[in-house]
């Protein structure tokens, strides 16, 4: 069984709570290695490297 709510919530009060979910715009940062921009605590994805060091060889 579930619960039963007390009262009855309106469309427009159930759409109002829906509407704050969305996604927000991605936070982008220069890589300090290359100068690409590359998404923060993440390894770069044009020159491969993490914090000024090498991670991942990328061939080209």
């Amino acid at each position: 069984m579930s619960i039963c709510p007390k009262n009855r919530s309106s469309k427009a009060r159930r759409d109002k709570r829906r509407a704050n979910w969305k996604m927000g715009a991605v936070n982008l940062v220069k890589c300090s290695k290359c100068g690409a921009l590359m998404m923060p605590h993440r390894v770069c994805k044009a020159c491969g490297s993490y914090n000024k060091k090498e991670i991942v060889s990328v061939d080209d």
